[in-house]
């Protein structure tokens, strides 16, 4: 340390004993005093009143201490305690100054303060001179007597003393060598140790162990100045390096540190006054405690406002900071460093005690902070992960692949941002975050292999359902005995198709065999619940896919040509037929045959509604008739949900379609009559034989005459065209009042019409109704062909809805659809 240019000087402790904080507070700032550490002394002098203590302070250590006036009198000059630096020495040297001792000022009883003020310096100061006059050594009753008394009892009110240098300054030396006064000193002040009463613990220890004893000796100031400031300045350079081992205070202990002297002599200056017992290690512990806890908190409070770690902060809240392990380790590590020099002379267990403190408060300080630079590290790395895997899987990746690759990726890069955040000695723990992270991906990953899953299987059941719905409507529309069967190897062939492309499509996510063999099983349920549900569709129809069947089976023979009924064909075998067809179409349409179960449902229907309508006109008369197996909710070799047509309601289907069909039969029946009379024009042999008989000369007299016979050919013709033109057959239809009526308004019309014509052709035009005429000729020349070619397809259709009770069926007016059929034959012949 540098040496102190000038002087700084403060009361400590004023004479009614009350510590000057802020005077000594002002010292320590200006004299800068508390970076001296441990590299520092204390000095302090006693004696009695006016005996030179000032004065010698002053010359020795260039202070400036108020000395007494000797023209004014001897009386008081210091009173209380103070203090200066030395001004010079090496190191820093506080120079104490004592009120003196027996004054008249407090009177012989009041010794209070006396002790206290020893006590005190005792406790704090490395070095105590003693000022004793030369001529009082060797008498008993000298006043240097009671000073030594009073220095020993206190001494013993220190639990461990600390092993103090009194130097004793004999003033005024005569002409007797120091070699014969030092002796004495030495043996008066070893009686009055033995003399002193000690505790039970030092009642044989040593003055040697509390004591160093120097002894010196100065001339008189007043008559022999100059040689009192040549020993003076002798005395001088003993106190440079004074704490170094052989120095006057090479051997002092338990020193408190030049930061914690204002607090240390606060309270040891409290605990005199309170007349309590000093320890001093434990006093030397408690200020090191309070010293560390203000240096601590203190070094927290800079952190706090610090700029760099502010910066630092709001970086962190916005996103993650490359490097920012080490800017905060660099932060902190100027703290602890400062705090570990400050500090550094405290007691070592508190010092690092309070260390401790420091960092472990310090971490908690900054710590949100990590936190929060962690979370935006997961958040990234989730982010990361989330985009590589889109990546990989758009280029074609495997699922488990791409997904493992990106994990690892991901994870390595969050370990190197954990690793990049960490401070060596926080030892923050990661593994929750990064087990959040791993959660997270872990859910994302899940949540893409499902919907990736999903839209697969999507795929696939939408491809299995194109592949299935339009061939199983086919097989339903020409639906046989072996519809079931063709629907069976259908649905095994698409399926297993579509099952083997699915677990080829699947292999890339490496699911394990039961997840793989449900999503198959699942993807075969639904195959097959394409063809029941189509099955349960077309059964609703089955109505009207069965009067379809009739009509085709009916109107269309073996070559599926349209029927021609001339009368040859035998009605009741082909009604049979269509009726067989469409009754096997209802036993294919009344159950889901996709196990192979056998049945016997088509003989049942065939026994109860073909076989059992044949003979039911035969046995009307019979008293006792079989039970009806087709009465009943359910098929016996048949589940109730594979049933989609109950026993019952094909009954019922029967009976309506029976009625519905009626009509197409019973047209069949009038055109072949109707093609019967139209083809049998010659009346019969009677009838010939009696014409020519009876004619016989109406008929010579054609022959004998041409011109009647052209008359009468004329005549046909012209009636003919007016049967064609009238459309005589047709007008009759509605019955043979309207017939009449309508042929009497039409007639005149129709005759003015024909000889029109006539009359145009005579003239060599050719009018607008020539098509009609061609179309007359043409009529004419097909008059005799049957207009009952084929019968017209009934349009019948019904309505079947499902209910609780089972399928329901509606049809519309039979009787309206007759009469639509009646007016269309009309139109056609």
């Amino acid at each position: 340390m540098a040496e102190t240019d000038h002087c700084c000087s403060t009361q400590l402790i004023d004479g009614d004993g009350e510590f000057n904080v802020a005077g000594l507070d002002n010292f320590i700032r200006t004299t800068n005093f508390s970076n001296s550490g441990l590299s520092y002394a204390v000095v302090a002098i006693m004696g009695p009143q006016s005996s030179g203590k000032s004065t010698l302070l002053n010359h020795l250590f260039q202070t400036k201490f108020r000395e007494m006036d000797a023209f004014r009198g001897r009386s008081q000059t210091t009173k209380g305690i103070w203090i200066a630096n030395c001004v010079g020495i090496e190191p820093f040297t506080v120079a104490m100054d004592l009120e003196g001792t027996d004054g008249r000022e407090r009177g012989e009883d009041d010794t209070t303060f006396e002790k206290q003020s020893a006590l005190f310096a005792l406790a704090i100061a490395d070095i105590v001179l003693i000022n004793m006059w030369c001529h009082d050594i060797g008498r008993e009753q000298a006043a240097n007597k009671p000073l030594l008394k009073t220095v020993f009892q206190v001494m013993m009110r220190l639990f461990s003393p600390r092993k103090t240098t009194l130097l004793f300054v004999i003033r005024d030396k005569t002409k007797t060598p120091l070699e014969y006064l030092e002796p004495i000193l030495r043996e008066d002040i070893q009686k009055i140790w033995n003399a002193v009463s000690k505790p039970e613990s030092h009642k044989d220890t040593p003055l040697s162990e509390f004591f160093n004893v120097e002894v010196t000796a100065l001339s008189s100031f007043e008559e022999k100045e100059d040689l009192f400031n040549e020993q003076v300045a002798e005395l001088r350079q003993r106190f440079f390096n004074s704490i170094s081992p052989g120095g006057l205070a090479g051997d002092r202990q338990g020193v408190v540190p030049a930061s914690g002297f204002s607090f240390s002599a606060q309270q040891i200056w409290k605990v005199i006054k309170e007349n309590k017992d000093l320890d001093l290690p434990a006093h030397k512990v408690m200020v090191a405690t309070v010293r560390c806890e203000e240096i601590a908190d203190e070094k927290l409070h800079h952190l706090a406002s610090n700029e760099d770690w502010l910066e630092l902060e709001g970086a962190v809240q916005f996103g993650p900071v490359s490097g920012f392990g080490s800017k905060l380790s660099s932060i902190l590590e100027t703290y602890f460093s400062e705090y570990d020099k400050e500090a550094l002379y405290f007691d070592q267990g508190v010092r690092n005690a309070k260390r401790k403190q420091l960092e472990s408060k310090a971490l908690d300080f900054v710590h949100p902070a990590y936190l929060n630079l962690l979370g935006h590290l997961r958040s990234k790395a989730l982010e990361d992960f989330k985009s590589r895997l889109e990546q990989m899987l758009n280029k074609g990746e495997g699922f488990a692949v791409s997904a493992r690759t990106c994990t690892q990726s991901c994870m390595l890069e969050f370990d190197k941002g954990c690793a990049d955040a960490a401070i060596g000695r926080a030892n923050w723990d990661a593994s929750k975050i990064k087990e959040k992270l791993r959660r997270d991906i872990d859910a994302h990953t899940s949540s893409v292999r499902d919907a990736k899953l999903s839209e697969l299987m999507v795929s696939y059941e939408k491809q299995l359902s194109k592949s299935l719905s339009e061939p199983v409507e086919s097989l339903f529309d020409a639906a046989g005995r072996d519809t079931w069967a063709s629907l069976r190897k259908l649905l095994t062939r698409e399926t297993e198709i579509a099952v083997s492309e699915f677990s080829a499509a699947v292999s890339g996510f490496e699911l394990d065999q039961l997840t793989v063999e449900k999503l198959l099983q699942d993807l075969r349920d639904y195959a097959r619940n394409v063809v029941e549900k189509k099955a349960r569709e077309e059964a609703g129809n089955v109505l009207i896919r069965m009067k379809d069947r009739f009509s085709t089976v009916f109107s269309h023979d073996n070559d599926s040509m349209p029927r021609v009924w001339t009368g040859k064909e035998d009605i009741k075998t082909i009604t049979k037929d269509a009726r067989t067809a469409s009754l096997r179409l209802l036993s294919v349409m009344a159950a889901i045959r996709l196990d192979e179960k056998p049945d016997e449902i088509e003989n049942k229907l065939f026994s109860s509604l073909m076989e059992g309508t044949m003979t039911a006109a035969s046995s009307v008369d019979r008293s006792v008739t079989s039970s009806d197996p087709l009465a009943s909710s359910s098929w016996e070799e048949v589940s109730p949900k594979d049933t989609l047509i109950t026993p019952v309601q094909c009954k019922s289907l029967w009976r309506q379609f029976k009625a519905e069909t009626e009509y197409t039969v019973t047209q069949a029946i009038s055109a072949q009559e109707a093609y019967k009379q139209s083809n049998n024009w010659l009346p019969p042999p009677w009838a010939i034989v009696a014409m020519v008989v009876l004619g016989f000369n109406e008929f010579m007299l054609l022959l004998r005459n041409p011109f009647y016979l052209m008359v009468l050919f004329v005549a046909y013709l012209l009636s003919k065209a007016m049967w064609v033109q009238m459309d005589i057959p047709g007008q009759f239809q509605h019955g043979t009042l309207a017939g009449l009526i309508s042929i009497s308004s039409r007639f005149l019309p129709t005759v003015m019409n024909l000889l029109k014509r006539l009359a145009e052709e005579a003239q060599g035009h050719q009018t607008p109704d020539a098509p009609r005429q061609q179309s007359f000729q043409s009529f004419k020349n097909q008059s005799h062909l049957n207009p009952t070619s084929s019968i017209p397809e009934s349009s019948v259709s019904s309505n079947i809805s499902a209910s609780d009770g089972g399928i329901e069926y509606s049809s519309p007016n039979v009787a309206h659809r007759k009469g639509t059929k009646i007016q269309d034959a009309e139109l056609s012949q």
